[in-house]
């Protein structure tokens, strides 16, 4: 199965405790690149939801963010860890004996402390378990999202390969006509030239010309490289790079073409298969 890069997930869960909501953004990228934010409290389950992602996902640039929001009751009120609270303070005042005009400690300062105000105690193992599951339902819906991507963008480069199998036919037909008007060119030009021309000269250059313009080995290539494309389309899996370089090769082929073309009707299709190609190009960056 072909997959995106570029896709979206949220997973949110309401309980008791509070609520905790996970966001997955991914976008393409050479490599895996993961960017994880946890709130503090769930901070410990960072390596499994490395680990999670890790067996799931190829490619990408992937951010994770997960919000934790607990549940407030105005009934209890602030709880003060009074011991901290006593320490913090004792020590600011040891501190100020050592500075010159010291300030007065701030009783604000020391309340925002970490820890000397106290949340609701809650359940902090059942929460990081339950933020790994749902961290997993999202991980689900961001595959999914990226499978039927990628569905799309197989059918999208599939209908392009379609369009350039005519071309690459059409341009094998044409080029004997192409060479057979050059020839023709050719031996004018010469016979306007040379007063007596030398008929096995003439036959040589005319043989030379014709052979830079063949064509047949570009086509035979670009009929290889597509039909690479569509077994690698079938085949599926993290086939992203492998496209991106049949591109380049077809891209290559395409532009041979170009250079030998001397006829309106090779170069009208040189150009048609070099719009198709980028246009492959262009969404092969997004496939894993």
């Amino acid at each position: 199965m072909i997959q995106s890069m570029t896709a979206f997930a949220r997973r949110d869960l309401q309980a008791e405790w509070g609520s905790l909501a996970w966001e997955i953004r991914s976008v393409n990228h050479r490599y895996l690149e993961l960017f994880i934010r946890l709130p503090e409290e769930l901070r410990p389950i960072e390596n499994k939801i490395r680990e999670q992602a890790r067996k799931k996902l190829g490619r990408g640039k992937v951010e994770c963010g997960l919000r934790f929001t607990p549940a407030s009751h105005s009934s209890s009120g602030l709880q003060l860890d009074d011991q901290l609270a006593q320490q913090v303070a004792t020590a600011a005042k040891q501190i100020a004996h050592h500075i010159d005009n010291a300030a007065r400690v701030d009783p604000m300062e020391i309340l925002a402390w970490p820890g000397v105000i106290q949340s609701e105690s809650f359940d902090s193992e059942l929460i990081q378990q339950q933020a790994i599951q749902l961290f997993q339902q999202a991980l689900e819906e961001l595959v999914d999202t990226r499978s039927r991507e990628g569905g799309r963008l197989k059918e999208m480069i599939q209908q392009r390969c379609d369009t350039m199998n005519p071309l690459v036919a059409q341009a094998k037909t044409e080029m004997p006509k192409v060479i057979e008007l050059t020839r023709q060119k050719f031996r004018e030009r010469l016979e306007e030239f040379l007063e007596q021309a030398d008929e096995n000269r003439l036959e040589q250059e005319l043989a030379l010309q014709a052979q830079k313009l063949d064509i047949d080995e570009e086509m035979d290539r670009l009929t290889t490289h597509l039909d690479e494309v569509e077994r690698i389309l079938k085949k599926g899996g993290a086939v992203g790079r492998r496209l991106d370089f049949l591109m380049q090769e077809l891209h290559r082929e395409a532009n041979t073409l170009g250079s030998k073309s001397s006829h309106i009707e090779t170069t009208r299709i040189a150009v048609e298969m070099k719009v198709l190609i980028e246009q492959i190009r262009e969404q092969v960056q997004n496939i894993e």
